[in-house]
């Protein structure tokens, strides 16, 4: 018998099928954090709440008014888990009190890097979430198996080139994919 290593996803995307019933990832791009045997972390990028940097700063630090350029600063919904914890995906040239690097990306979860960022003085590419996604052991592995999602290589270009809105089409087109012809049925062979 063959001894199969697993394949795991950490940074990439995952995009959701068009059938996806779960109301937290219908029609979502999510990048992958963290993936091994011990379950996944993810970080929706498609949807922008109705939040923005200056709504977020105003509670950091409510004695001090934000710049201007923090209300056009967008807030993600990163996913249905700790929905108030931030966690911000950016380029690489800087680190902050709580950095991890992710093969040329960046993720930072301390509050420096939003001060930073509403300062001019943050990363060149930035995306903010609040929350994240997350699998048990096995769960994604599953999910992948029942045809929930598929996955694609990332590309910063998605993550900070594009309109929110676009993200989940281009992800799913860089696969030769338009999701709008997929059928909601699924079939194994």
């Amino acid at each position: 018998m063959k001894n199969l290593t697993p394949s795991y996803l950490k940074h990439q995307f995952l995009i959701a099928m068009p059938h996806m019933a779960d109301p937290n990832f219908a029609q979502t791009l999510t990048y992958i954090v963290e993936h091994n045997a011990n379950g996944a972390m993810g970080l929706v990028v498609n949807r922008p709440q109705e939040l923005n940097l200056a709504d977020i700063l105003e509670q950091l630090r409510p004695d001090e008014v934000p710049a201007a350029s923090t209300l056009q600063v967008p807030i993600y919904q990163g996913g249905p888990v700790q929905t108030d914890r931030g966690f911000v995906l950016h380029s690489s040239e800087c680190t902050y009190q709580a950095t991890v690097e992710l093969q040329g990306l960046s993720l930072s979860t301390s509050q420096d890097v939003l001060f930073a960022i509403a300062e001019g003085v943050g990363p060149r590419q930035s995306l903010i979430t609040l929350g994240y996604a997350g699998w048990e052991a096995g769960q994604l592995e599953a999910e992948l198996a029942d045809n929930a999602w598929l996955n694609c290589p990332f590309d910063p270009d998605i993550l900070f080139a594009m309109d929110s809105e676009q993200r989940l089409g281009a992800a799913a087109r860089s696969l030769g994919i338009n999701l709008s012809l997929l059928t909601s049925q699924a079939g194994h062979a």
